[in-house]
């Protein structure tokens, strides 16, 4: 029998781990932490960002003990604003910042499928945790951002994130506008028709994962299509959104008068705050510019700005299903919200 006790610090959460001896220095390798990322070189380590002897791991097993356990709390316990970010990509980050921004003192943890991007989420301040986690206490604040690309049961893992939430402050689950029913350019706002279940594999996904949360009591916001320019690093930038992939196809075989509805990162990382901090209970927002443009005006706009190496050289496509019109001026209403990018055209600084 071999058994190894070790006590570490290394990122905000306590943890406890129960393995084999022999499989123990492969685990820890899951927590190296090479703070080496170029993505927001600009955040700087500082013992506000990463505190110390927040994340301490004490590896004590034998060998045949069956699996790893993992058990986490922060080291204060869990505080009024705290919030934790399921899937902290893009949006989750943005989300974030403007989370500190509102409440300086608050822990903000992060849950990835992966331990791949863990240095960065230190970087920003955000405790990063997996899926395996296991918090002694719960959140008033948890959001979901995480796609359903990369699990077999979405809908469960939102029943997981809800389990997380201690029912007090605000659970967000940020959707997509595709379950709402309208495929002849239509006008659609936040009480529109919705796909009927059974139709369309990917809207029936979010649509019983938008069940699941609003059966918790939770918010949904269904988003448009996103887009953003992203430092990479000191030079350059890289941009995300539909328009990147159509320059990068050069043509495409789709209806150019297809109707399109964008909303920035950032303003739908602020729409998701926003909703957060007004603790409301089983509703459904909608987040858009209001400023709906079909495929060829997007691609006209992006060739206009003379941002992009990269000229489009059309849409070839002559049929198929068009788009909707998205409005939400009364999510706007209620929650007095306005984007920091009312278009497209605005964000490129063309006129449309």
């Amino acid at each position: 029998m071999a058994t190894i006790t070790t006590s570490t610090s290394i990122i905000g959460i306590q943890c406890r781990f129960k393995t084999p001896s022999h499989h123990f220095f492969n685990s820890c390798t899951n927590f190296s932490l090479s703070i080496s990322s170029p993505y927001l070189t600009h955040h700087k380590l500082s013992s506000h960002t990463m505190p110390p002897n927040l994340f301490r791991a004490n590896p004590s097993s034998a060998i045949d003990a069956p699996s790893e356990e993992l058990e986490a709390s922060s080291r204060g316990g869990i505080g009024a604003n705290d919030l934790l970010i399921v899937g902290p990509g893009v949006l989750g980050r943005l989300v974030a910042e403007r989370w500190r921004e509102d409440y300086p003192g608050c822990q903000i943890f992060g849950q990835t499928m992966t331990t791949d991007h863990h240095d960065e989420l230190i970087k920003m301040g955000i405790s990063p945790s997996s899926r395996e986690t296991k918090f002694t206490s719960k959140f008033p604040y948890v959001i979901y951002c995480a796609p359903p690309s990369r699990t077999e049961d979405y809908p469960g893992d939102v029943r997981d994130a809800a389990l997380k939430w201690s029912g007090e402050g605000s659970f967000l689950f940020t959707s997509s506008s595709a379950p709402y029913d309208c495929s002849d350019n239509g006008s659609v706002d936040e009480d529109g028709p919705i796909v009927p279940i059974g139709r369309s594999p990917r809207t029936d996904i979010l649509l019983k994962a938008e069940k699941v949360v609003l059966e918790f009591g939770g918010c949904v916001v269904r988003l448009a299509g996103l887009y953003i320019s992203l430092d990479t690093d000191q030079r350059s930038r890289e941009d995300r959104g539909a328009h990147t992939y159509w320059l990068h196809k050069g043509t495409m075989d789709a209806r150019p008068d297809h109707i399109v509805n964008l909303i920035h990162y950032e303003d739908a990382a602020s729409l998701s705050a926003t909703i957060l901090k007004k603790r409301l209970r089983s509703r459904i927002f909608l987040g858009c510019d209001n400023h709906p443009v079909s495929r060829q005006e997007v691609m006209d706009l992006v060739n206009k700005s003379g941002k992009f190496e990269n000229k489009f050289e059309g849409f070839t496509g002559t049929s198929g299903p068009l788009g909707k019109k998205l409005n939400n001026s009364k999510t706007r209403a209620e929650l007095g919200w306005e984007p920091k990018y009312p278009s497209f055209a605005q964000f490129l600084g063309v006129s449309d």
